[in-house]
């Protein structure tokens, strides 16, 4: 139980902390990126421990927030759940993810990979997954993230997200009508 505290005090320090720098840098953001894997240790003050507590309580909580997705959207549509949550994103452990992301953000060209998409690579390389399909999916983390960063110079993120949500809409009367 004191474990689970702890837990939930470090996620809700990063949740205040972090965002606190990142609207000193005035950029709009959606996820985590390296930039932000990296800050960890000055938060923790140098403190290895604390250090990885931090990152460690960041990817419990996207598997956490994923598995608890999944089994809402399960429970209305099993085959689409499947289909949308295909990736592995927890064959490595939580202290191998760290790992695994400390290594992968070393690499200046990946810093801005989002956490989520890192931690898909991450478990992609623990499989052995061949090189070709984790190159391929690193070309297209960056692009669609790219993307989405030229997309939000122009519009907010709630127009972005409604846009989404109505093309949804349209998708779903189309398929009504078949």
């Amino acid at each position: 139980m004191n474990k689970v505290i702890s837990t939930l005090l470090i996620f809700f320090l990063i949740q205040f902390l972090i965002p606190t720098e990142a609207h000193a840098q005035q950029r709009n953001r959606f996820f985590w990126d390296g930039g932000d894997w990296k800050r960890v240790n000055q938060l923790a003050d140098g403190n290895l421990n604390m250090e990885y507590r931090i990152k460690a309580a960041y990817v419990n909580g996207v598997l956490d927030g994923r598995l608890f997705f999944y089994l809402k959207t399960w429970s209305v549509e099993q085959g689409f759940a499947d289909s949308l949550y295909a990736e592995t994103i927890d064959y490595l452990s939580p202290r191998e993810i760290v790992r695994s992301l400390d290594n992968f953000y070393a690499d200046p060209i990946m810093v801005y990979v989002p956490v989520p998409s890192a931690m898909i690579i991450a478990n992609m390389y623990g499989e052995r997954i061949p090189l070709k399909i984790i190159d391929a999916y690193v070309q297209q983390t960056k692009f669609w993230i790219n993307d989405l960063h030229l997309r939000m110079d122009e519009y907010s993120p709630a127009e972005l997200l409604e846009g989404k949500h109505k093309k949804h809409l349209e998708k779903e009367k189309g398929r009504r009508k078949k």
